[in-house]
């Protein structure tokens, strides 16, 4: 039998303004999270992914990445938030963040 991804339905959701700018600040978070623990690991940044040498060309500040880079954790943050408010969950800003 094959792997047959079933994602949450989404596409009758749309984020309001306040999510799409979650989005990107959960999409910076995301690729925080993912250096922090490349670091801890050992990985160095380097032109290109090596294994073997734990090189990665990503380990940068998510800012200063390419826009292809910045599109797949952005992409990751818009599918979860749209999963939370498909299943009838509420993200509501707070009056003071």
């Amino acid at each position: 039998m094959s792997y047959q991804p079933a994602p949450i339905p989404t596409s009758q959701i749309t984020l309001s303004a306040d999510l799409v700018e979650l989005t990107e600040k959960l999409a910076t978070n995301a690729h925080d999270l993912w250096a922090r623990q490349r670091l801890a690991d050992g990985w160095t940044l380097g032109p290109r992914r090596d294994d073997a040498l734990k090189q990665h060309p990503c380990l940068m500040a998510y800012a200063e990445l390419p826009e292809s880079e910045n599109r797949y954790d952005r992409e990751a943050a818009t599918g979860t938030l749209k999963a939370i408010l498909a299943l009838g969950y509420r993200i509501v800003r707070p009056e003071k963040f």
